[in-house]
């Protein structure tokens, strides 16, 4: 017998050593998609469904950190009132945030 042939049969089979190796990348992409893909995801359907159902009255904070009240809303845009008399116009896909109107209460000081 010559070395090559002794090599070759000792070496697995080129389908089976495929197989060994993309197990562990197949195992790495689970997890991945458990721990991190899937909760984003959740998190993105949570937040448009809040900013769908944005109203008039609601405490929003936009993507570059104004906070107001919605005093009207359309299919794309939101009208903030960021103080007395001063109402801006917001995409509403850039609210980061929607709370309630009765959700922050002044503290009794």
């Amino acid at each position: 017998m010559t070395i090559t042939s002794l090599l070759a049969a000792a070496a697995p089979s080129a389908g089976a050593s495929f197989f060994v190796q993309t197990i562990p990348l197949v195992l790495v992409f689970v997890i991945f998609w458990f721990l991190l893909i899937r909760p984003q995801q959740k998190r993105m359907k949570e937040h448009q469904a809040q900013i769908q159902a944005v109203k008039k009255g609601d405490r929003v904070v936009t993507g570059g950190g104004l906070i107001g009240r919605v005093t009207k809303v359309g299919d794309v845009e939101v009208e903030v009132e960021l103080a007395q008399g001063i109402r801006v116009q917001a995409i509403k896909s850039t609210l980061s945030q929607v709370g309630s109107a009765d959700a922050a209460k002044p503290a009794n000081d």
